[in-house]
């Protein structure tokens, strides 16, 4: 009743959890029922090792958190050699986020990850990055950049293609097209919102980077009005991120028009959200006499 089938792959559930917010996977094990969600998105690898960026970089909000973690990661050889084998065992569908700084970092990384002995379905791209060829510009922001990477990409792979969208943008739909354009088979949004705390007893940024990007039930709405945006412009389906915390947030994301959602922060919180809130999706079903609960993605009625 509550599966969904996107590009012949079955989610037992419609959801997942946030790239960064289960760590590896491992991190939670003794904690949370992984199994019984529709997937897992590892946290962001790139190329090579990174410490991340100085602390302090998690600050909490009254509706969420600010953070600055600067893809703290073990590299992908690594990645391959001690996270993938436990990934490998568990019983729902793994996807592996990938960042880098250079097109030719996304390549080598996917390519690394593709000739590994991973049982992952597909990865999800992080395009929140800094460009360093263009500048610093994120590869985000630019719908021919977007368009180029996710291309390169694409020739490489037949596994799932996800590029996720950053909202810090002028038209996040002119950066879906390009995304689709390239050859994704899914979008998710949205990433972060850039953010910004200060303490006013130290007069310094709650951040070491000053800004960070903001999550939580904070940015709710505008995750919605941007799956909503993406929707109308796309055909391919849409990954719904930003501020979930209940059944009922997962239900709006779908009306809005996504296929599948992801948690994040609401995981530091508790870590098993997404399994207890499958019993909320099953009796929306049960009392909207629905058969399958894609019938109800993208069918917002809008005024007229």
């Amino acid at each position: 009743m509550i599966s969904v089938k996107l590009k012949n792959h079955l989610f037992k559930t419609p959801i997942l959890v946030a790239s960064g917010t289960y760590g590896y996977g491992h991190e939670v094990k003794d904690i949370a029922q992984i199994d019984q969600l529709g997937g897992i998105v590892t946290k962001s690898v790139t190329l090579y090792p990174r410490e991340g960026n100085n602390p302090p970089r998690i600050a909490e909000t009254h509706s969420g958190m600010l953070n600055s973690i600067g893809l703290a990661n073990v590299g992908v050889k690594k990645f391959c050699l001690n996270k993938i084998p436990f990934l490998n065992k568990l019983e729902t569908n793994v996807i592996i986020n990938i960042a880098g700084s250079k097109i030719e970092d996304y390549i080598s990384t996917l390519e690394i990850l593709e000739n590994s002995m991973g049982k992952h379905i597909g990865y999800e791209i992080n395009i929140s990055c800094p460009n360093v060829k263009e500048g610093g510009m994120e590869f985000g922001v630019d719908a021919k950049t977007t368009e180029k990477l996710t291309g390169e990409l694409r020739k490489r792979t037949n596994k799932l293609l996800i590029i996720k969208l950053s909202p810090n943008v002028s038209s996040i739909q002119d950066i879906a097209k390009g995304a689709e354009l390239g050859g994704a088979d899914i979008l998710s949004a949205i990433n972060t919102v850039v953010g910004m705390g200060i303490d006013i007893h130290t007069k310094k940024s709650k951040l070491f980077t000053t800004y960070g990007g903001l999550s939580g039930p904070a940015i709710k709405p505008i995750a919605i009005a941007n799956v909503h945006k993406i929707s109308k412009v796309v055909s391919i389906p849409i990954i719904g991120i930003g501020g979930i915390s209940s059944g009922q947030d997962v239900i709006e994301f779908m009306l809005a028009g996504a296929s599948l959602i992801q948690i994040g922060t609401m995981n530091y919180t508790n870590p098993n959200i997404g399994v207890e809130i499958i019993e909320t999706l099953n009796d929306y079903c049960k009392n909207n006499k629905l058969e399958s609960i894609q019938e109800i993605i993208g069918k917002i009625q809008v005024y007229e």
